[in-house]
C-alpha cells in the first residue's frame, strides 16, 4: 500500500493522516483531488455504518484502500441523541447554533448529576480488494452544560464539558483539545495497526 485515499474535503482532518502515514512512505490524498466523485448519502444507523459506507465508496471509485469517519455527540438522558443526526439534528442543514439551542431545550429539566454524554468517533478503513474492512473508535467522555460557554471549536463544543474539566470543549486550547478529542482517540487506535496497514 503506497497510496491511501481519506474521504473527506476537510484540509484539518486531511492533515492529521498525512502525519500519520508519511513516515511510512504512504502518500495520503483526499476527495479534493478527486472532484468528480459523488457525495455519498449517509444512510446508516450507526457511526461505524456511515463510515464505511463512504470508505468503501471512495475506495471502490479510486481502486484505493480509503479511511472515513463519522463522529457525533451522544448523550445518555436523550437515549442517545443525537448520534448519527448530529450534524443535522434540527432539521437544518448544519446550524451549530439551531443544533445547540435544540439539544438545550431537551435537557432543560436534567439535573446536573444526569448530564452525562460524550463525542464518539469511528474510523473505518477500506479496500479496493473487497477484504475486510478495519475499523478504530475513539471517544471523549464528559457531560453538557446548563447553556452555551466559549468560541473555540464548532459543533456542540460549546456545551461540552470534558470530564478532568470545568470549562467546555470551546473553552480549551484548540492544540489540548486536538489532544483529548474522540477523533484523537480513535486515531491513536488507528495508529496501532499501520505497520500492519503499511505492510499490506
Amino acid at each position: 500500500m503506497n497510496e491511501i485515499i481519506i474521504a473527506t474535503q476537510n484540509a484539518g482532518k486531511a492533515k492529521e493522516f498525512v502525519h500519520m502515514f508519511e513516515p511510512l512512505g504512504i502518500t495520503v490524498k483526499t476527495l479534493l483531488d478527486y472532484p468528480e466523485l459523488p457525495d455519498v448519502e449517509e444512510t446508516g444507523k450507526t457511526f461505524a455504518e456511515n463510515a464505511l459506507l463512504k470508505a468503501e465508496s471512495a475506495a471502490r471509485l479510486t481502486g484505493r484502500p480509503a479511511i472515513a469517519d463519522d463522529s457525533g455527540l451522544v448523550i445518555d438522558a436523550l437515549n442517545g441523541r443525537p448520534g448519527v443526526y448530529s450534524a443535522r439534528y434540527a432539521g437544518i442543514e448544519k446550524n451549530d447554533r439551531v443544533n445547540n439551542e435544540k439539544v438545550l431545550g431537551e435537557m432543560k429539566d436534567v439535573p446536573s448529576g444526569s448530564r452525562s454524554a460524550r463525542f464518539a468517533c469511528v474510523l473505518a478503513v477500506a479496500f479496493p480488494d473487497g477484504r475486510k474492512p478495519i475499523f478504530a473508535e475513539g471517544f471523549c467522555e464528559g457531560s453538557i452544560a446548563f447553556e452555551e460557554q466559549g468560541k473555540n471549536g464548532f459543533g456542540y463544543d460549546p456545551l461540552f464539558i470534558p470530564d478532568g474539566y470545568e470549562v467546555t470543549m470551546a473553552q480549551i486550547d484548540p492544540e489540548e483539545k486536538n489532544n483529548i478529542s474522540h477523533r484523537a482517540h480513535a486515531l491513536n487506535t488507528l495508529r496501532a495497526v499501520l505497520p500492519e496497514l503499511a505492510g499490506e
